[in-house]
């Protein structure tokens, strides 16, 4: 693929990794009552998962670019993450903040590690 072709792919499934995100996300925070940020919750588990699966059936290239770094990288989010964990802090809801942090790092590993064995075993 060309260099060009390569980095309007890129723009096009990082679009759509965004939307995916507000999406997926939205539907989720919809659905929950209270302080912790679900949706997030669900878009970045299931970001680690997909990348992990990606790692797992060795996706090299072009290819991992565009469905690793273009597609993920916009669904995923890191800022938002923070961003929810200090706002939870400020409010006072120390729990759910250290919950949403030790929650977000242990399941995500796992997640992450779930997929790339499913990745492997394909």
């Amino acid at each position: 693929m060309s260099g060009v072709l390569v980095w309007a792919a890129v723009g096009v499934l990082g679009g759509i990794g965004a939307v995916a995100r507000f999406v997926l996300d939205g539907a989720v925070a919809a659905r929950a009552r209270g302080v912790f940020p679900v949706g997030t919750l669900a878009v970045n588990l299931s970001g680690a998962f997909a990348l992990g699966l990606l790692a797992g059936v060795a996706l090299r290239g072009d290819a991992l670019l565009l469905a690793g770094t273009a597609t993920l990288g916009s669904y995923t989010t890191f800022s938002t993450w923070m961003f929810e964990t200090q706002r939870l802090g400020e409010d006072g809801a120390y729990a759910p903040m250290v919950v949403n942090v030790l929650a977000s790092l242990a399941c995500g590993v796992g997640a992450a590690a779930l997929g790339r064995a499913l990745g492997g075993a394909l």
